[in-house]
């Protein structure tokens, strides 16, 4: 059977859309565990500029009745983007990490990760779908702690491009960490290691000290805005605590490569500032259950920096549940890095 360009054009089409259909809803789930390390969180809450005391003092975190450091919202991104490699590897063959963009990310929250918790992830393929001349991967990550306990669901898009940019990958090859995926998966066990130590998990009182009592919020109220100062040395220090790989985050000449004038910053990064923002004003990283942002424009970090300015306000209130639905804008230069971030708070019954 002969096949005009048409035809051949045609069945490359169906063959996409089987492969797409097939990987959408497989899953893999780690072996072992990643023990989150006291050291670790200091070191995220510092790259995110959270300087809330319960990241950094272990008195501090004992008063607010956690037991032990609380890592910042976001930090789960790290253990996550390890598994997320793997899956990634297995779903998507022919793309290159280093030149694929987040464009969204949502977490629920159960419960606060604690220094000392041993986390396991299970990672699938929700959505795959092709859309501004790539393809937008949609993973859902199922995060339980050494106890069994479901701690965080996340769920993260991506959007990134088979056809590699010859020219933009030399350049990359240049500025790559060496070997960034070796080492980077979670090793397979069956067990937990013996040094992971169970936290103690904080009493529903403790809980409460640290909210909002939700007699005090109110619909409209707004928090204190907040100037960040975002330097290419915070791009750097990200990308390493992170394990980020793309270096069009910190390489001007990576960023020139895909037709950027200055290196942007990591949308992880952006977001966990966002994140810190929000818990410092609602009284602690214990009290948000969700947060879900969409990436709509980079922020640009020239040789000077950039200044982005966040605030928010109080958009819902829950009578019922005794929660607060916090709605977040981040601008830089008057122009909106989220197109749509909320936040929902746990307030005190009271």
């Amino acid at each position: 059977m002969r096949t005009t360009p048409d035809d051949s054009r045609l069945l490359d089409s169906l063959a996409d859309s089987v492969a797409s259909a097939t990987a959408v809803g497989q899953s893999y789930r780690t072996g072992d565990c990643y023990v989150v390390g006291r050291e670790k969180i200091r070191e995220f809450a510092r790259a995110v500029q959270d300087d809330h005391p319960a990241h950094r003092c272990e008195q501090a975190a004992d008063g607010q009745g956690y037991g032990g450091l609380v890592a910042p919202l976001t930090f789960v991104s790290i253990p996550a983007f390890l598994a997320q490699i793997e899956m990634f590897d297995r779903v998507a063959k022919g793309y290159d990490l280093s030149q694929i963009m987040q464009t969204d990310h949502c977490l629920t929250v159960t419960r606060p990760i604690l220094a000392g918790d041993a986390l396991r992830f299970e990672v699938e393929l929700e959505s795959r779908r092709k859309a501004f001349g790539g393809d937008i991967f949609g993973f859902k990550c199922v995060v339980t702690n050494q106890h069994g306990d479901e701690v965080v669901i996340t769920r993260t898009s991506f959007v990134g491009r088979p056809e590699v940019d010859l020219a933009a990958a030399r350049v990359c090859d240049g500025l790559l960490m060496q070997n960034f995926r070796h080492g980077t998966s979670i090793p397979r066990q069956h067990h937990a290691p013996e040094h992971a130590v169970p936290p103690r998990p904080a009493s529903t009182a403790d809980q409460n000290r640290n909210m909002l009592p939700f007699s005090a919020v109110a619909v409209g109220d707004e928090l204190p805005p907040r100037i960040v100062a975002v330097t290419l040395g915070d791009l750097v220090n990200y990308a390493g605590v992170a394990g980020d790989p793309n270096p069009i985050h910190w390489s001007r000449a990576a960023g020139a490569s895909v037709n950027l004038e200055w290196p942007v910053a990591q949308g992880m990064l952006m977001i966990g500032i966002g994140a810190g923002y929000v818990t410092a004003w609602a009284g602690g990283p214990g009290v948000v259950t969700e947060y879900a942002v969409r990436l709509t424009s980079p922020v640009y970090v020239s040789d000077s920096g950039a200044i982005v300015e966040y605030t928010g306000k109080v958009k819902a209130v829950d009578a019922d549940r005794k929660t607060a639905t916090i709605a977040i804008t981040a601008k830089q230069d008057g122009r909106k890095i989220f197109g749509r971030a909320v936040a929902v708070i746990q307030c005190a019954d009271r």
